[in-house]
């Protein structure tokens, strides 16, 4: 644009402030004891970050026009101050303001914790989305966002890159979360979807996004953005759906990374401070966390990407092994044995997010330690069907935080164990990751709950195998005793047969 825009000192110094807040927000969300005070924290960024945009977007700036030293007003990204008309835009962005929080305070009061895995893979989608109509709407009025080169009367060069980078991103972003949404969700298979073909069709894929982008640099017609839009969708699609469903913590980290990307590439387009802190922040610790889970699972980030776990679930080998004597238990026996124990390790899994035992759990240890038993839980980095889900359960039960052990802290501890207790756990405590090197698990670090003197499992039935396809050799050792029950049902009797 023609015109010099001064640049409000306070602006920065708020999106400043904000950039603080969420630095904070991730420091809390760390550790279930500073989680509330994190949400507060970012809560309260965001909240300085939209405030401050609408202010800075509603009063007019002015400039000095270097070719008629003329002071002009800025044109608005939003709403152009300088006109009455402003009036009815503002009632525009007050009306999705309203809307928006309307829909975010319902769904976070009626979502449930099992749905949560869900709920973050949409949001991930809106996030991606958001970014493609910003990025359309940038190309639609690029007068508007101050990208217009008015020599040229074409977008700047810079801002094509940055325009083209958010796109693909936020595309990818998109339609790959709407997969994981499907599959988290039950709509679609969690088992890896195998299309022929499929790494050539996607590196192919990629490699004519890049190129594309790289030839929007010098022109920025309609077709070649269009183009790089629709392949950007098409390419997320493709990416995620081999992905199989136990590998789906490292998909919502990987997806939180790439909306995060995506939104510091349109803060950079929009000229907007707060989205490029804000969306390196989420894109970096989203990187951080997809490599933290991956090396829980001892698989790297491309391993992930190039297809799943389950790939080769379904050998035939379970139906053998599921003819395999294995004992069956009640709740009054697992009562006396925990009653007797002097140590009981707990192994939640995502089958007691499913049948929302986590309070019923937490009555159990409490009645154990009344009785001098130590209670530890054990969560494994990979548990339920994001990161952080057994914690989040086992935090909204009030479980103490200093009873609550990741898998490199406690593993050691199974063999001086009397009891390890499942519950709706089964790839995590799968001792095929250790042995079958033809398992689809393999390698993967995994709890050593096999050492422990008595195991007593928690799952529906014995037809069913774990979110990978495999099969577990724990159902059949001689210290195990089978609870097959809803894993609520069966601790509210363990609990009552305890009193």
């Amino acid at each position: 644009m023609s015109e010099a825009v001064a640049v409000n000192p306070w602006v920065a110094l708020a999106y400043l402030i904000a950039g603080v807040c969420f630095i904070m927000a991730l420091r809390g969300l760390s550790s279930p004891e500073s989680s509330r005070k994190g949400n507060r924290y970012g809560m309260a960024g965001m909240l300085i970050a939209v405030v401050t945009t609408l202010i800075e977007n509603w009063y007019p700036s002015h400039g000095i026009d270097p070719t008629s030293g003329i002071e002009q007003c800025r044109v608005s990204l939003f709403i152009d101050a300088c006109t009455h008309e402003g009036l009815i835009n503002l009632g525009y962005i007050a009306a999705a303001i309203a809307i928006g929080a309307t829909i975010g305070l319902t769904t976070a009061r009626k979502i449930k914790m099992t749905d949560m895995p869900q709920l973050v893979a949409a949001f991930h989608s809106l996030v991606g989305l958001a970014a493609v109509l910003v990025a359309v709407a940038a190309y639609a009025n690029p007068d508007a966002f101050g990208i217009l080169d008015a020599a040229t009367g074409h977008i700047h060069q810079v801002s094509r890159i940055e325009m083209g980078l958010g796109i693909a991103i936020g595309a990818i972003t998109f339609s790959g979360s709407v997969i994981a949404f499907l599959k988290l969700n039950g709509n679609m298979s969690g088992k890896p979807i195998m299309l022929p073909g499929r790494h050539v069709i996607n590196l192919g894929t990629l490699a004519l996004i890049i190129g594309l982008i790289a030839y929007f640099v010098t022109d920025d017609s309609l077709p070649v953005f269009a183009a790089i839009t629709a392949l950007s969708f098409v390419i997320g699609f493709l990416l995620i759906i081999p992905i199989g469903g136990a590998d789906m913590p490292v998909v919502v980290s990987m997806l939180n990374s790439y909306s995060g990307w995506a939104a510091a590439a349109m803060g950079f387009t929009l000229h907007n401070t707060a989205m490029i802190i804000t969306g390196a922040l989420v894109g970096s610790s989203g990187a951080i966390l997809s490599y933290i889970m991956c090396r829980a699972m001892n698989r790297s980030f491309l391993s992930v990407i190039a297809g799943g776990f389950g790939a080769v679930a379904d050998t035939g080998g379970g139906e053998a092994k599921e003819q395999r004597p294995w004992k069956r238990g009640s709740a009054e026996d697992a009562a006396f044995l925990m009653q007797q124990a002097e140590q009981v390790i707990i192994v939640p899994g995502y089958g007691m997010a499913v049948a929302q035992a986590q309070h019923a759990l937490r009555e159990m240890g409490d009645i154990l330690k009344k009785e001098g038993v130590r209670v530890k839980y054990a969560i494994h980095p990979v548990a339920g069907r994001m990161p952080g889900h057994m914690n989040v359960l086992l935090a909204e039960a009030n479980v103490p935080y200093d009873e609550v052990f990741e898998l490199e802290d406690i593993n050691g501890e199974f063999a001086q164990t009397d009891v390890a207790f499942i519950i709706g756990a089964n790839d995590v405590v799968n001792p095929a990751a250790k042995t079958d090197k033809g398992s689809p698990i393999y390698g993967m670090p995994v709890f050593d709950v096999e050492k422990a003197k008595t195991v007593l499992f928690i799952k529906r039935s014995m037809g069913g195998v774990g979110y990978a396809g495999v099969d577990n050799d724990v159902f059949y050792m001689d210290n195990t005793m089978m609870l097959l029950a809803d894993a609520k049902k069966m601790v509210e009797e363990i609990v009552k047969a305890m009193g």
